[in-house]
């Protein structure tokens, strides 16, 4: 029977798809060890593959990917949430999966598998979906009320969750855009455009920029790209910054996590401005 295969190294992963025929089916599993759905789709692929009989060469592959501790090939990819299955032949991405439900990840494998054959003709008995939702109402110490805030921020009493601009139509224009833009970049002295929110991110280089400033206390905004694909892709451009996430201070772009961890070992007093805890 076949297995699910963690890969361990960007060398490991690139030996490993060597190894595959063009025609092998390769389902590749991304995951992180702190979003509980992860754990149900390990179960889930686990099973699927000991449908499958082992054969050498693999005519399917099942490999699990650590989308934190293997970013580049998540950037690669484009993985923007976990769990997250690509189903690729011959180096050609098929399709994606995004999320927990079993049912459609055991049916696309399916309908990509060509030749393989699940043994016996039996299949998985898969576990029901799932449902991954952002915490709500957690505890956590307060420093004081964000300014220009209406309401309780999602999720940090620093945070000020500026997503809810409405989203653009297909009529309007780049200009309009580029005026949106110019507007969300200064919504906030501290402005953080990243994948989820700060209490339920969807990609490791934002949970560890948004624990970056929460160490340090900042007043901070934030907008999740993944809620809006007009901003998510024009931020690209206008910043001339292609990868997400991306930190703006004053309406200025510093960079993203690598840029502003050497901002901040060049300069320890980097955020000192904007911390809740500074002195009047």
């Amino acid at each position: 029977m076949s297995a699910l295969i963690e890969i361990a190294s960007e060398t490991d992963f690139t030996t490993h798809l060597a190894s595959l025929s063009p025609s092998a089916l390769l389902v590749l599993y991304f995951h992180t060890p702190w979003a509980a759905p992860c754990t149900q789709m390990r179960a889930v692929l686990e099973a699927i593959a000991g449908q499958y009989p082992a054969a050498s060469p693999p005519v399917i592959s099942f490999v699990s990917i650590n989308a934190e501790e293997l970013p580049d090939i998540s950037e690669e990819l484009d993985v923007t949430a976990v769990p997250f299955v690509v189903l690729m032949r011959g180096g050609q991405r098929l399709e994606d999966i995004s999320g927990s439900d079993a049912v459609k990840v055991r049916s696309a494998i399916e309908r990509h598998a060509g030749g393989s054959v699940p043994v016996d003709g039996a299949k998985a008995s898969l576990p029901a979906p799932l449902a991954a939702t952002p915490r709500e109402n957690v505890p956590e110490v307060a420093t004081q009320p964000p300014v220009a805030s209406s309401r309780a921020p999602e999720s940090s009493a620093n945070a000020i969750d500026v997503s809810a601009t409405p989203a653009l139509t297909p009529e309007q224009s780049k200009e309009a855009l580029w005026a949106r833009l110019d507007q969300l970049v200064k919504a906030a002295p501290v402005m953080l455009f990243m994948k989820g929110t700060p209490s339920s991110p969807q990609c490791g280089f934002s949970r560890q920029l948004v624990g970056i400033l929460r160490e340090r206390s900042v007043k901070y905004g934030f907008f999740n790209i993944l809620a809006d694909e007009d901003v998510r892709q024009g931020l690209k451009e206008y910043a001339d910054w292609p990868t997400f996430p991306q930190l703006w201070v004053g309406g200025e772009l510093v960079g993203g996590l690598d840029i502003v961890r050497d901002e901040i070992e060049n300069d320890p007093s980097f955020f000192d401005q904007y911390s809740v805890n500074k002195q009047s």
